[in-house]
């Protein structure tokens, strides 16, 4: 049996006013996932915990089938291990965003479009500063994603999330410890912080990085391969550092694809033959799409709505046509991780709609695939062991 999972950042949302109160993915014209649904089972997930944050990187460790609760890590850790940075004892791993302010507010938690020479040139700059000042390295990411690892830090402070404080005050959102001894390790992220001010532009009129933003700190993980877990060989595709590092700690292999970019703009048709082709190869291809998860959190619902269109035109039919052809005995799912509603344009942690649809799966009555109409289905509401045993991997 092959399994491909196709998760859709943030592609679920809320009913939205201009949309005559339809969500995204209701207004969008979506064939293949109605084709799908059709002749799949569907239902809700929920993929966040009450007790954990509204993350991908919690939401994304659900889907691939681990307890989020036993198993939670902060994302830092995770895009280390996509970056091939190996953390030592007592190391500290952080997200850093480049991120665009002004007059003191956050207005971009992504700092504008930025390439990939210049994000170098800042990542040099902030080395090249404050390496040996404060005991740090920056590693460059993509785009605004980047990684900052601390020598020696006590992981048990408060980071505030970016994308979850766009219009609100800097210096309302700097970074707090959680414990006495993690006091040093907070001062010398808020002086980072300050500091990074003098290697961007001057300049505020202008959408662009001029400040850092480090959160999500974490020490390394450890938990169960995907293969010790349920036998199947596994793969991860994805411009994401965050989701190619959970893959990494789950023992899959990393598949890159030349113009994957994480934005509206990437290689759909590019991730759509990776994913077939790796079929010949691997029992589980886990397909990540962050874009309509960005054009979320831009509270732009025209993008979100072309998005949700590409990836059903430009990739998921083509995984669809090809997986027929091949003869293999296969089954697709398709879900968000979690929605990111354009009006509030943050992650929330209502059930994700879901549909798996394949080899040995008797439809239910579903016909259209979006966040109300799976309520009536087969499925009812999934935590990570019913997904798995729904999806047939255990």
């Amino acid at each position: 049996m092959k399994y491909i999972i196709v998760v859709c950042d943030g592609m679920a949302d809320h009913p939205v006013r201009s949309l005559n109160n339809k969500t995204p993915l209701m207004a969008a014209h979506t064939p293949c996932m109605d084709m799908l649904a059709g002749q799949g089972y569907t239902g809700l997930f929920k993929t966040i915990p009450e007790s954990l944050p509204a993350g991908s990187e919690v939401a994304n460790l659900s889907i691939m089938g681990y307890d989020p609760e036993a198993n939670y890590c902060q994302r830092g850790v995770l895009e280390a291990a996509s970056l091939g940075v190996e953390l030592k004892e007592k190391q500290l791993a952080m997200r850093c965003n480049f991120i665009y302010t002004k007059n003191g507010i956050i207005i971009s938690h992504s700092g504008g479009e930025i390439g990939s020479e210049l994000a170098a040139k800042y990542i040099n700059s902030l080395n090249n500063k404050f390496a040996a000042k404060y005991g740090v390295k920056f590693h460059k990411g993509k785009q605004y994603r980047h990684l900052l690892v601390l020598n020696q830090g006590d992981k048990r402070i408060k980071c505030q999330v970016p994308h979850d404080n766009i219009g609100k005050p800097v210096s309302g959102l700097m970074i707090t410890a959680e414990h006495p001894d993690a006091a040093q390790t907070a001062s010398v992220l808020n002086q980072l912080i300050v500091e990074s001010r003098k290697i961007f532009p001057e300049d505020e009129s202008v959408r662009c990085p001029n400040l850092i933003w480090p959160w999500a700190a974490d020490d390394k993980p450890n938990f169960k391969s995907l293969t010790e877990r349920t036998g199947l060989k596994g793969a991860v595709i994805s411009a994401v550092d965050l989701i190619k590092g959970l893959g990494i700690y789950a023992g899959m292999d990393i598949i890159d694809v030349k113009g994957a970019t994480g934005t509206a703009d990437t290689n759909y048709e590019g991730k759509a033959q990776a994913a077939i082709d790796a079929l010949k190869k691997y029992d589980y291809i886990f397909l990540h799409i962050e874009a309509a998860d960005e054009a979320g959190h831009d509270g732009n619902t025209e993008l979100k709505i072309k998005v949700i269109e590409n990836i059903d035109s430009r990739l998921l039919s083509k995984i669809v046509t090809a997986t027929e052809k091949s003869g293999y005995k296969a089954r697709i799912a398709v879900l968000p991780d979690h929605p990111t509603p354009v009006e509030s344009r943050l992650h929330i942690k209502e059930p994700v709609p879901v549909l798996i649809s394949g080899y040995g799966i008797t439809p239910d009555a579903v016909q259209e695939f979006n966040e109300e109409t799976v309520k009536s289905g087969s499925l009812g509401l999934m935590d990570h062991v019913q997904w798995e045993k729904a999806l047939g991997v255990i």
